[in-house]
């Protein structure tokens, strides 16, 4: 693998969990491990540009249709694709459809891109993680035959012990906190040639006494009521959290992505704040 890695430009394909969510900024915008990865990487060459494509909910198809042609375009150094965990997740699943979908979106990006990277997403223990963990494997090793096909990066958050442990989770149960995003970008950083600012990202926190009975029951019945119930409604009338959103670096009014750039690249703040590159 490279070391002391340089690259000029970022593209990030996928779903919520690349938008960012619940990584939630004072503002109310979501920053996530993509950001915070283009924000270190900004920080090794300047004029470094960035476009985040990811919208929440969307499916793999919806992912190559709405997103890879678009990244395609672009022509960026590295182009980061997670998608296809939110197919796992539903009731149904062709996955066959899945894998075709996936090998398709590698098969058009890794050309596009000096370094594709893939992941296999982390997974929050509990009983949801074990009702759908055998789709999620078959993902995974779709995941890394193409990787292997393609030579595309893979990073294993799923192997990751600390991204499995409930507290690296929002209250959603869907979504890591900051520190998750922080560990993923971490991870991300590293398999891409950088040298290590944390060689303990995929370490365990230290065990903490659980919470009691009844304080368990309050947060399944607030989980359930602000969360599981509203993602059911949405399951059964065919909407999603998606709907009428487009990615942070997509102008549905032009119809096409613009590049943003930090305005002084020893210090880039968030990415909410660097400014529009014009074409």
């Amino acid at each position: 693998m490279q070391t002391n890695a340089t690259y000029t430009s970022l593209v990030a394909v996928g779903d919520s969990f690349t938008e960012g969510m619940s990584d939630r900024l004072p503002d109310g915008s979501y920053r996530g491990w993509a950001d915070l990865l283009a924000g270190r990487m900004a920080t090794r060459t300047p004029g470094f540009r960035y476009a985040n494509l990811a919208v929440r909910g969307k499916l793999i198809g919806q992912i190559v249709e709405e997103q890879v042609d678009v990244a395609v375009a672009m022509r960026p150094d590295v182009i980061t694709l997670v998608g296809g965990l939110n197919d796992t997740l539903r009731p149904k699943v062709d996955m066959g459809r899945v894998r075709a979908l996936l090998e398709e979106a590698v098969e058009r990006l890794a050309p596009a891109c000096e370094r594709l990277v893939l992941m296999r997403s982390p997974g929050r223990n509990g009983p949801v993680l074990e009702r759908f963990r055998p789709r999620m494997e078959e993902l995974f090793s779709v995941v890394d035959e193409l990787a292997d096909r393609h030579g595309a990066l893979v990073v294993d958050l799923y192997g990751a012990p600390s991204l499995a442990d409930p507290r690296m989770w929002d209250v959603d149960r869907l979504h890591l906190t900051a520190e998750g995003h922080r560990r993923v970008a971490e991870a991300v950083w590293q398999t891409l040639g950088y040298a290590p600012e944390d060689k303990e990202w995929r370490t365990a926190m230290p065990p903490t006494a659980p919470p009691g009975w009844v304080a368990r029951r309050a947060a399944d019945a607030s989980f359930a009521r602000q969360h599981l119930l509203p993602w059911i409604g949405r399951r059964l009338t065919g909407r999603s959290s998606g709907d009428g959103r487009t990615g942070a670096q997509f102008s549905a009014e032009l119809g096409k992505a613009f590049w943003v750039t930090p305005a002084d690249h020893t210090n880039p703040g968030p990415v909410t704040d660097w400014r529009r590159v014009e074409p």
